[in-house]
């Protein structure tokens, strides 16, 4: 519990969690004439620290540029006009450009939230890092209000509305009473076998595999690193397999009548990453709203995690200074939250059926032999149709933020 507050100050907006939801929003909502205050509580150099993969659809890429955050996703970032599916030992590439007229970018998550750090710094945001005791109350008033604590210090801040961009274990959620909100889960019975190796690129663009070994994804970092995934138990201990194992693994994974064979290397980090896919709704109570992972998270396979945080964001900062000018019992927000969760249940639909159809399921053998079979049917109907290509390219590419 944070100490009596040592002074106090008011700002429009507080937004708790610094990551890139709440470093966009700031800088959004600042070209609008709006002052934030961003609370995280961790520090710069840990975020910076933490590897995170990033595949951005091409309105994040537009979002982040024209904005004003940044050209390096262009200048560092590696344009991917397309994927390759591979099923049967045998790739099918989904052209992106010539089915969606779209492309995605492969620029890593910390890399935008050092772009977004430094846009915050260099236009004077106030951004306080390594944050502590954070409280809010009074989210059914005109003036909630936020404790918190800095460098030893209590501090306490007033606000016309609290965005709780907090990240999968947000403290905001649970702040929306039991009797207003609703949530919906799925806990899925694999997880993600993760590493990232020193070795050159074994594909330009991602390869998403189908095997009977269950699934596998090459993706990569830079020229040099590459982040590589197979499916596993969620209870796997990353630390007892050898590298020689791993490699093994994801070779036999990928094998087929074309040869293709991955380059090796030194296996600099490893992780299991279990899978989860989880709404809260509405994304709004009172002066609070939600934004990003605090509202909603979706299992990596389709690529939408800090896409859908982003353009969460992007909705917001457009309905947020229109609520602030409205006051009262801002209607704009309830506007956000129904604007950002029709886009929400697509990418849940696009992730749950990207994870099903390529993952090797659990169960009896009997119905998994049959879903395996099954699955190899949908992916081959899949390729094999003009359309279906199409509505993958289209999904993965991202959709429109709606009006």
């Amino acid at each position: 519990m944070p100490a009596q507050p040592a002074h106090s100050l008011s700002v429009p907006v507080v937004i708790v969690g610094g990551g890139p939801a709440g470093l966009l929003l700031s800088h959004l909502l600042a070209s609008e004439g709006v002052e934030s205050l961003v609370l995280e509580s961790r520090s710069r150099a840990r975020i910076e620290a933490t590897h995170r993969a990033g595949i951005l659809e091409q309105g994040s890429v537009r979002l982040l540029a024209e904005t004003g955050v940044s050209d390096r996703v262009h200048r560092d970032g590696h344009e991917h006009r397309g994927i390759n599916l591979r099923v049967g030992g045998v790739s099918h590439r989904i052209d992106f450009q010539r089915l969606a007229g779209a492309s995605t970018w492969l620029y890593p998550q910390t890399e935008v939230f050092v772009d977004l750090a430094d846009a915050r710094e260099r236009d004077g945001g106030e951004v306080l890092f390594e944050v502590t005791d954070t409280e809010v109350d009074g989210l059914a008033t005109p003036t909630p209000r936020v404790r918190f604590t800095q460098g030893g210090e209590a501090r306490e801040v007033t606000c016309e509305v609290v965005v709780g961009a907090d990240g999968s274990r947000s403290m905001c959620r649970d702040l929306v009473p039991k009797g207003e909100r609703r949530r919906f889960g799925r806990t899925y019975p694999f997880a993600w076998f993760g590493i990232l190796a020193e070795a050159p690129m074994s594909s330009q663009e991602l390869i998403y595999t189908h095997s009977e070994r269950g699934f596998a994804l090459i993706s990569s970092r830079t020229e040099t690193l590459q982040r590589m995934y197979f499916q596993c138990d969620p209870n796997a201990n990353p630390d007892t397999w050898a590298d020689e194992a791993i490699w093994a693994e994801l070779q036999a994974r990928v094998s087929g009548h074309d040869g293709l064979e991955l380059a090796e290397g030194p296996i600099v980090e490893r992780s299991v990453l279990p899978f989860r896919s989880f709404v809260q709704e509405p994304m709004r109570h009172g002066r609070l709203v939600l934004a990003g992972d605090a509202a909603h998270t979706v299992p990596p396979t389709g690529a939408k995690g800090l896409n859908l945080a982003l353009r969460d964001v992007e909705i917001l900062a457009q309905e947020l200074p229109r609520a602030l000018r409205q006051g009262g019992a801002m209607p704009a927000l309830d506007d956000y939250s129904a604007r950002a969760l029709a886009r929400v249940w697509k990418a849940q639909h696009f992730s749950y059926w990207m994870t099903t159809m390529l993952h090797r399921p659990d169960g009896d053998p009997e119905q998994v032999d049959f879903d395996v079979r099954r699955s190899i049917g949908e992916i081959e109907t899949l390729v094999d149709s003009e359309a279906g290509r199409r509505y993958l390219a289209e999904g993965y590419t991202g959709w429109p933020t709606t009006p």
